[in-house]
């Protein structure tokens, strides 16, 4: 009796928790597969029907410009650009911050704030920034550096780098945390071990700091590279849309300028569907590769 009560208490716990995961994930998840298949737009939008793969065919063949494949050479570019100064910057702040300085923790707050804020309110910010007239980047570039104020949002190059350092601002701290965590439970031990063999430090940072804290990072890269891959806030809005002409557009910033611009949901669905069917295989792939399961020891 005890046991049938405990398996109710645990159902009773879990339907819950299972109908919002249903409603909020599976359910929209499996109806846009739906419409991936469907000829769904504007002028389908009730009497849509299911039209095979006509959508992913046009995916790639149809031709757009931007066509689908510049649109992903730009996101590769883009999600390498930020994850590499993402986990570059926040190692290096980490092994600053894992130092005995005065005032650590407040170095600490301070690194941490681009994170904290909205990323909408980030990235108007720096659109403001970018002003040709009076934003502050053009300011110090005339100002201090004796240089030509740059035309950061008409020139289709100066947007696309724009979008990657709003960007490269707003993702550092998260790799800048993690690193640091994992700098933190690493055993002293290893260090005074290596400092009475005379090691230098670049030799601790190469066998002992670097292998250690490899376990932690590799997960967090795989997830930099996911959301980095997917995160439409920051080219959306500090580009204008994708602006100029469409030219700074990365993969998610296409689906939903197709969804929600011109209304082609089922391109935009299996747009979407393809995108998800890159991040779970370059995933499982990267895991695999990079053996981010196994321990450090």
């Amino acid at each position: 009796m005890n046991r049938l009560y405990r398996n109710l208490f645990i159902a009773f716990m879990v339907v819950p928790a299972f109908v919002i995961l249903t409603g909020t994930v599976l359910y929209p998840f499996f109806y846009n597969v739906v419409l991936s298949f469907s000829n769904m737009n504007l002028r389908h939008l009730k009497d849509w029907h299911l039209v095979g793969l006509r959508q992913y065919a046009k995916v790639f063949t149809e031709p757009t410009q931007p066509n689908f494949y510049v649109i992903f050479v730009k996101t590769i570019i883009w999600t390498a650009a930020n994850v590499f100064f993402h986990v570059v910057l926040g190692v290096f702040l980490a092994l600053l911050l894992n130092q005995k300085i005065r005032g650590r923790s407040v170095y600490r707050t301070l690194l941490i704030l681009p994170w904290a804020i909205p990323q909408y309110i980030v990235a108007l910010t720096w659109r403001g920034m970018f002003n040709y007239e009076y934003g502050s980047i053009n300011l110090i570039i005339t100002r201090y550096l004796n240089l030509p104020a740059v035309e950061w949002l008409k020139s289709p190059t100066e947007a696309f780098l724009a979008c990657i350092l709003t960007n490269v601002w707003l993702g550092f701290p998260f790799m800048m945390v993690v690193a640091l965590g994992a700098l933190q439970s690493i055993p002293h031990e290893l260090y005074e071990a290596a400092d009475i063999d005379g090691a230098s430090w670049f030799r601790k940072l190469k066998n002992i700091t670097l292998p250690l804290i490899r376990p932690v990072m590799i997960p967090a890269i795989t997830l930099g590279i996911v959301w980095t891959f997917n995160n439409l806030n920051i080219v959306w809005l500090v580009s204008n849309a994708g602006e100029p002409s469409d030219q700074t557009h990365i993969l998610v910033s296409f689906v939903y300028k197709a969804a929600f611009s011109l209304y082609r949901y089922g391109y935009a669905a299996a747009l979407s569907m393809i995108i998800f069917a890159i991040l779970l295989v370059f995933s499982v792939a990267f895991m695999k590769k990079t053996r981010a399961t196994e321990g450090a020891y």
